[in-house]
């Protein structure tokens, strides 16, 4: 088994299973950029592995349709290809949604499963069983998986909602068929792990509402993830209670909202669902917007919104504005930049800090005890978790009678195998990291985010020789320009000063002889410029010099 994403990190959820010639695959998710990877709009899994070996996965297994589960299927499903893709009928009707846009559909080869039937999909030499789990969207699922060393179950991103917003619970008595027939090892969500007792339920947000949508006198906007369906099914259903109208804002919410309506996962039996253009002239007491944006991702409408630059909506006094999520680790100051503009334009804000808006999708403490009661595994991987998070799983565990030896930590590329004597780490492969760059994919690597940092931090400084190419003279230059580590009009004595030392240090190296070694002469420039900027100002910009010939 071999983590490609989502092992000791949070995001781009990834892993396979190999067995000689055969190998599945499980989810094909991003990340969301941190704050160092600058102008990144996705972080993906590095495939490389997969790529080599496209001849032998038989089969792609997805468990639901958050996008650290599906997103990046556009970008690296047609490395894949051809190979059945699995999933449930919502989360496949996101998928389609997904690959129609990038015009993926007609190559990819889709195929539903109904987990309360308990299908047993044969691919090579494995037999996947899904079955169904409640977690913040519908349809999600966990899947057990007999292989030749064993059975292995994949608890994916659960927790055990009594009252799931769509009546489904997590199907408790296909976890203790799987443990009476003996489970091999458990790979375990872990993410909630700090948090005690057990998840709030979905139905706990609708009270919450109810005081808001009561108390509201103008319009309502609901920020939530796009694929958050239950929480759109609990707007809607207390809209209707007030006799508001609701209409969504963004793309992706749009899509999602209709392909769960079309596939019956989510209902609107008054009627209250409108276009945004028909909201628009509505008096504001009658409108309610959902919208994405609720992690403070710039091009979202929410953002928008609060810039005062989206082009249908404008924010303002009267206003309420639910952020009904809890921001990604690592998101937390573009979250909260947001709710400061929203706050500044007059509006009436409520968050995680100020009311329980937002309610995990993943399973606390109890709801783990009770996951590893379940089934009883001989070994267990935490996963969907930091290393904090694994580390007090692994407390967990000990408690609930795993030793220590069966309790298996790993990171991304490590090679775990599993056999019936063991599960160990034995090798490792290349996986780190893909970025989306706008429409580049794969072309921004680790040194361009190196330099990205190094612009950010201490700006940039161009410094431009112009050199006679017959006698090696310096005729012109050195002339700088800089952007980003200081005011030109306002550094005059510090830039004169480094054009005199540069000059002088040039002087010594071409001294009148012919030369037509440019790159030494371009490594002098930089040298020259860092060392004395650095004495001067002790700030370290970057520095590229420009040798021309005349």
């Amino acid at each position: 088994m071999i983590f490609l994403g989502g092992l000791a990190e949070i995001g781009k959820n990834m892993f396979l299973l190999e067995c000689e010639e055969d190998i599945i695959v499980v989810d094909c998710g991003v990340a969301f950029p941190q704050e160092e990877q600058l102008g990144i709009d996705l972080v993906l899994p590095d495939i490389s592995y997969l790529r080599e070996r496209k001849d032998r996965i038989r089969a792609i297994f997805v468990t639901h349709g958050h996008e650290d589960h599906i997103g990046a299927l556009p970008y690296l499903l047609p490395d894949l290809l051809p190979v059945p893709l699995y999933a449930t009928p919502l989360t496949l009707g996101l998928i389609t949604a997904k690959l129609e846009e990038a015009g993926l559909l007609s190559r990819a080869d889709l195929r539903p499963f109904d987990p309360d039937a308990h299908p047993a999909i044969a691919a090579g030499a494995f037999t996947v069983e899904p079955f169904r789990v409640t977690h913040s969207i519908p349809d999600a699922v966990g899947f057990g998986m007999t292989t030749p060393a064993g059975l292995i179950v994949h608890s994916s991103d659960f927790k055990l909602d009594p009252t799931p917003i769509d009546g489904r619970l997590t199907d408790e008595a296909k976890l203790e068929e799987f443990r009476q027939r003996g489970v091999r090892l458990l790979i375990s969500d872990c993410v909630h792990v700090e948090a005690t007792g057990h998840t709030p339920s979905e139905r706990v947000i609708g009270e919450t509402y109810d005081r808001v949508f009561a108390a509201a006198e103008g319009r309502i906007f609901v920020a939530t993830f796009a694929s958050l369906i239950a929480r759109v099914q609990q707007v809607i259903d207390t809209a209707a209670a007030y006799g508001r109208k609701v209409a969504t804002l963004g793309r992706s919410l749009e899509n999602n909202v209709r392909i769960a309506q079309e596939l019956g996962y989510l209902t609107d039996a008054e009627g209250v669902l409108i276009e945004s253009r028909e909201a628009a002239q509505l008096p504001d007491e009658q409108v309610v917007y959902v919208v994405t944006g609720a992690q403070g991702e710039p091009m979202a409408a929410l953002s928008r919104i609060a810039n005062g630059d989206h082009r249908d909506v404008a924010i303002g006094a009267g206003d309420t504005v639910i952020v009904s999520a809890t921001p990604i680790p690592g998101n937390e100051t573009a979250v909260f930049r947001v709710i400061n503009q929203l706050f500044r334009a007059g509006a009436e804000v409520i968050y995680g800090a100020r009311a329980l808006v937002h309610v995990s999708g993943h399973a606390s403490r109890d709801e783990l005890r009770r996951m590893l009661d379940l089934t009883r595994p001989r070994h267990v991987l935490p996963f969907h978790g930091e290393h904090r998070h694994m580390a007090l799983y692994a407390d967990l565990a000990l408690d609930a009678g795993i030793p220590s030896e069966s309790i298996t930590f790993a990171e991304v590329g490590d090679v775990i195998e599993i056999t019936p004597d063991k599960v160990a780490v034995t090798d490792r492969v290349g996986a780190g990291y893909v970025y989306v760059d706008g429409v580049t994919v794969g072309a921004v690597g680790d040194v361009v985010i190196r330099d990205r940092r190094a612009l950010a931090r201490d700006g940039i400084l161009m410094v431009i020789v112009s050199v006679d190419r017959d006698t090696g003279q310096i005729v012109a230059g050195p002339e700088i320009a800089t952007r980003g580590f200081v005011y030109l009009k306002e550094a005059g004595e510090l830039i004169d000063a480094t054009k005199a030392h540069v000059r002088e240090v040039l002087g010594a190296y071409t001294n009148g002889h012919q030369t037509d070694d440019w790159g030494y002469l371009s490594r002098q420039i930089r040298d020259a410029t860092a060392t004395y900027l650095f004495r001067e100002t002790r700030r370290r910009p970057m520095i590229l010099p420009m040798v021309m010939e005349v």
